[in-house]
């Protein structure tokens, strides 16, 4: 799929998580684990956004120069499964094209901490992705952290909802941090040059 647009539009990256501190450490919350590394590389906090349920930070990313890129940092405060009216309002507040918005995301169907980056396709049974494609259409970009499948008979909606486990922990700043940098490659190099370092 290709979707051409204004190379010096915005860039909206979309954490996906749930809000409070009970979520903070979920398999589900990695996209504000890599939201706020991206938040932290750019020597920004988040902040409570004006038009949306959502906190963000403007700033760039890339080289200072002409390479760098203009982006807005989103972590919906609306819960994980109506992320879409949030991202929605800030898209069209900063006239953010739907090919220059990036959602980070937990997936199920990829082992622990393998990345994988692609532009649109089916949301998986993700409810963060299911509300955003409901809002907005396919055709964005995804970011996906894999976490595996829960063990056993668990149930994938306590999976998801429970803390990362200690061997987990061990690499999960490793591998965040991998995330971000997948995240900024996007956004400066393209999707191909970012799949062919980051796909693994």
């Amino acid at each position: 799929m290709h979707v051409t647009t204004d190379a010096n539009a915005p860039w909206l990256i979309a954490g996906l998580g749930n809000p409070g501190p009970e979520y903070a450490m979920n398999r589900h919350n990695v996209g504000f684990m890599v939201a706020d590394l991206l938040a932290h590389r750019m020597g920004a906090k988040f902040k409570r956004a004006a038009k949306a349920q959502a906190q963000v930070v403007e700033g760039r990313i890339g080289a200072p120069g002409p390479a760098s890129r203009r982006v807005i940092l989103v972590k919906p405060m609306s819960y994980m499964n109506v992320s879409g009216g949030p991202v929605t309002a800030l898209r069209d507040f900063y006239k953010v094209p739907t090919a220059h918005i990036v959602a980070v995301h937990d997936e199920l169907d990829i082992d622990y901490a393998t990345l994988r980056l692609k532009l649109g396709g089916g949301d998986n049974g993700h409810n963060g992705l299911k509300s955003m494609t409901k809002a907005m259409g396919p055709d964005y970009h995804r970011v996906r952290f894999g976490i595996g499948r829960p063990p056993g008979r668990m149930q994938v909606a306590d999976f998801v909802l429970k803390d990362f486990s200690s061997t987990e922990r061990k690499e999960l700043d490793y591998f965040v941090d991998r995330a971000a940098d997948a995240v900024e490659a996007l956004v400066t190099e393209g999707l191909e040059r970012a799949q062919s370092s980051y796909n693994s």
